[in-house]
Formats: structure tokens, C-alpha cells, sequence
């Protein structure tokens, strides 16, 4: 099994450095353009089939790269990005610069906001994603594609990652907008080949 996953887009709110989380934001213009060529370096890839965040911006990276072969795309909501409560919208310089530098820097400890979802939460909820797909007997020799978001994708290498700790978490940096990770799965074991390459 090989695994291509792979960050959404750039969105409008990326570039004001307001925090999504859960927010159901679109792609801007650049965030199509990101995909697009995402997809043409992507375009011999045989991909057997594709699953996705049901937020937007995954999901509309996914169909960008894919578009014009008929391969499925499943949404699944374990994928979904971290969810950051009450700060979600809101402009990341107005924040409490303790709790975003904890949640960058100090993940171990970081405490997430009124609503919010923590760091050791997105793990577990993609770890068993993770399990339940490299085990699936009928997709042992299929290659996939996965569309997710920074946090939820950094979640999901923790299952790959041989360094995996909570606090080194971000592995030096949040993936790149239509980064690509490409995971190796054989007999259940999990190997990184490509880590956070963007097409450009």
C-alpha cells in the first residue's frame, strides 16, 4: 500500500493568519493553482482511490488533483482538521500568544481553547483512521490519496514518524499547503519515503 497525504490548499484565510480549525473555508485563487499543479506532477500516479476531510478545502484539493480520472473520493470525518472552539476565525495576532506558542512550540502541554479539541485528541481520532485503513485487506496493494489539513495530516504521520512524540509533534514545521507526505505500508508497518514536497 502506498499513502499520498497531502495538506489542502491555500485558503483566504491562511493568508490572514486566521485560525480554520473546523471552520468550512473554500480555496482562493492560489489554492486552485496550488492543486492544479499538485495534480499534473501527481498525474501518473495510478491512484486506486481517494479519502478526504469533508471540510471544503480538502475535499475541492482532492477533486482538483484527481480531476478527469474516475477514482472515488470518500469522505471521512476523522480527517476533519483540530477543532479550536472559540478562537476559530479569529486573527491569530489577537490571540494569547502563550497558548498559540504552545500549541506550535510546546505541544505537550498545550491546553485548547473553550470547544476546542487538543493535540492528543486529532491523534487518537486519526490513529484510528490510520489502523483501520493499513489493515484493510482489500487495499494491502492499492495506492491512495489522502486530503486532509496541517494539524490532522501531522496527526496522522504520528502513526509513521519514527521519532513520534507528542512534542515534537509538528516535526520542525506545519506541512506546507498542498504538501505531499508519501507513506510506504507493508504487513502493517508504516514507512515515510517522501515528507512535506510541494510541486511548484
Amino acid at each position: 500500500m502506498k499513502l499520498y497525504i497531502i495538506r489542502h490548499g491555500e485558503t483566504s484565510w491562511n493568508v490572514q493568519r486566521r485560525l480554520q480549525g473546523a471552520s468550512d473555508t473554500d480555496l482562493n485563487e492560489n489554492g486552485i493553482t496550488l492543486a492544479k499543479r499538485t495534480g499534473e506532477a501527481l498525474k501518473e500516479i495510478p491512484f486506486d482511490l481517494c479519502f478526504t476531510s469533508p471540510l471544503k478545502r480538502a475535499k475541492m484539493t482532492a477533486e482538483l488533483i484527481l480531476a478527469g480520472r474516475d477514482i472515488p473520493i470518500y469522505d471521512d470525518e476523522r480527517l476533519r482538521e483540530i477543532s479550536f472552539g472559540e478562537w476559530e476565525g479569529r486573527d491569530s495576532a489577537l490571540l494569547p500568544a502563550h497558548m498559540l506558542d504552545n500549541f506550535f512550540h510546546h505541544t505537550e502541554v498545550y491546553e485548547p481553547p473553550k470547544g476546542g479539541e487538543s493535540i492528543r485528541e486529532i491523534c487518537t481520532r486519526t490513529k484510528d483512521f490510520f489502523q483501520e485503513l493499513i489493515y484493510r485487506e482489500k487495499l494491502q496493494d492499492k495506492t491512495l490519496l489522502i486530503a486532509s489539513h496541517g494539524c490532522a495530516v501531522r496527526a496522522l504521520l504520528q502513526n509513521v514518524y519514527a521519532d513520534a512524540e507528542i512534542r515534537n509533534f509538528w516535526h520542525g514545521c506545519v506541512p506546507p499547503n498542498c504538501g505531499v507526505n508519501i507513506v510506504e505500508v507493508a504487513n502493517g508497518r508504516a514507512e515515510l519515503l517522501e515528507e512535506d514536497i510541494v510541486f511548484g
